[in-house]
């Protein structure tokens, strides 16, 4: 037991306490410089404004179809840890049956990033179950194509997320991660990412956690622009993030 990595809760707001050490090259709570950080907000405030023009007749038709399938709002809105493990608010279309129990979920998460040794998936993303009950006819066909994510478009507009960063968590999640998993909060959360396009369900997800990290200590431009270029070819390949 003494060798297995050790989990340091942090109050939302405040950069982890850590034990470990830190990646070469990036010291614990290293902001962007300012230039990057104003280039990659234009960069998020164009590519989003202009995709969410372009979506929406789709999404409109989508919220349509949400609403009338089953009971319950159009949107789904879950609290997440963005950038230094600040809550936000985070959008998606709905897709699941409303008032439905996540233990099922939260034991699947729990079991994958605890593991003693690393554990693979074929389903449609790593942080989703197979045939998950809670999932409505529609929903699955939503998440596999990754259409439910589209509202993020409006996160990445106020600020509390980024066209590209690592997966925006749960703040039970959180609780399972290393000192070093967390420098992924370095960041902010992104619609896509490193993981979801070096894999996506074919990663053990403690590798998904590892790219999170490496594109916290690697972000620059040009990466997001690759990571960018490389969403629709992997989303074409199957599988939601």
């Amino acid at each position: 037991m003494s060798s297995d990595p050790q989990v340091y809760p942090v109050p939302p707001g405040q950069w982890p306490v850590t034990r470990e050490p830190c990646p070469d090259g990036l010291a614990e709570g290293t902001a962007p410089a300012p230039v990057q950080e104003a280039a990659k907000r234009a960069l998020d405030i164009a590519l989003a404004s202009v995709l969410i023009v372009i979506s929406a007749p789709v999404l409109l038709l989508l919220a349509c179809l949400v609403r009338s399938t089953s009971a319950g709002p159009v949107f789904f809105r879950q609290e997440r840890l963005g950038r230094d493990m600040r809550p936000f608010t985070m959008f998606k279309l709905r897709s699941m049956y409303v008032n439905n129990d996540d233990r099922i979920h939260r034991a699947y998460v729990t079991r994958m990033l605890t593991a003693k040794q690393e554990v693979t998936t074929a389903n449609g993303g790593l942080f989703k179950l197979v045939d998950d009950p809670r999932i409505t006819p529609l929903g699955t066909w939503l998440r596999r194509s990754s259409l439910d994510e589209l509202p993020q478009l409006f996160n990445v507009l106020r600020g509390d997320m980024s066209l590209v960063g690592p997966r925006p968590m749960l703040s039970w999640e959180v609780q399972l991660l290393t000192g070093r998993d967390r420098l992924r909060f370095m960041v902010k959360p992104g619609m896509t990412g490193l993981w979801q396009v070096s894999g996506r369900s074919r990663l053990p997800m403690r590798k998904a956690l590892e790219l999170d990290v490496e594109y916290a200590r690697r972000r620059s431009m040009l990466l997001d622009l690759t990571i960018l270029a490389r969403t629709a070819p992997a989303l074409f390949r199957g599988g939601a993030s």
